[in-house]
């Protein structure tokens, strides 16, 4: 979970154990001696945030939506509906909290509490890409859901958030290009590796691994003795990241073979500096 909870504002909801929670029918209804349908949606709203208070969102998520269940047209089903993308989320069960979420945005889509759920669909992609090894369709997904974030409610509470994740989401696709990219190198597959790198610099340049990208360029071309795209990344990298541990490392391997750090050729990595010197680029 990364720090998710409804809005109070929003939601308009203050977690309490009264009702169902503070008396015997409580546990008569979480044992089935007592009908659900025997309570007032209130009744049964309150028992989901009873659960959610004790961690149990599965079975927060259950109440939730037996008062969408039973009392479908109410004000509180609309607020179960919001409650259960929530509860399934905290329960790591992102399935049916995007699936929760997604019905709320489709019947209230001009609602207050529209921008949380797209949060929330958000969120149910993003924080299952921590590890760089997993699928990165999951990625993708994120970062479209984050978008939406941001373009349709700039104004909510959660636009910022989305921005912070949506940098660290397309950082990550940057770190999994330069894993792979890696991988090629060490056995030698240069135009495999280079071809990863050049992802890096042409697609995801405004990420961290942009300054490492541009100083495997250096080390994959000289390999191969392309020696004009070596000098021109390492110029790129003398231009922007002069201050980088990837700027001395290329330093010294041009230089060490006494060649110059700039634009040389005509190749990509020389289209790429000279619209950085227009200020195009980064």
């Amino acid at each position: 979970m990364t720090g998710v909870k409804p809005a109070a504002r929003g939601l308009g909801i203050v977690l309490s154990l009264a009702v169902l929670a503070g008396c015997g029918d409580a546990n008569r209804v979480s044992r089935g001696e007592v009908p659900v349908e025997n309570y007032t949606a209130q009744q049964i709203f309150e028992r989901g945030e009873y659960e959610l208070e004790r961690r149990r969102g599965g079975d927060a998520a259950f109440y939730f939506s037996e008062v969408e269940r039973l009392y479908p047209y109410s004000d509180w089903a609309k607020r179960s509906l919001i409650m259960q993308a929530f509860a399934y989320h905290r329960d790591k069960d992102y399935e049916n909290s995007r699936s929760a979420a997604q019905r709320y945005i489709d019947f209230y889509p001009t609602d207050d509490d529209a921008a949380y759920a797209q949060y929330l669909l958000a969120l149910s992609y993003y924080d299952q890409i921590d590890d760089v090894g997993r699928d990165q369709g999951l990625t993708f997904q994120a970062l479209q859901a984050l978008r939406t974030v941001i373009e349709r409610y700039p104004e909510s509470e959660y636009a910022r958030s989305a921005v912070l994740k949506f940098d660290l989401a397309f950082d990550h696709l940057a770190a999994k290009e330069m894993e792979i990219g890696r991988y090629y190198l060490k056995r030698d597959h240069y135009g495999a590796a280079i071809n990863r790198f050049r992802v890096v610099v042409e697609d995801f340049q405004t990420t961290s691994h942009t300054p490492e990208a541009l100083h495997r360029l250096v080390e994959a071309y000289l390999s191969l003795g392309l020696t004009n795209e070596a000098q021109t990344a390492g110029a790129i990298l003398g231009y922007n990241f002069r201050g980088t541990e990837w700027y001395e490392d290329s330093y010294k391997l041009l230089t060490g073979r006494g060649l110059e750090l700039e634009a040389a050729g005509d190749g990509w990595l020389a289209q790429v500096y000279r619209q950085m010197i227009q200020g195009k680029w980064l």
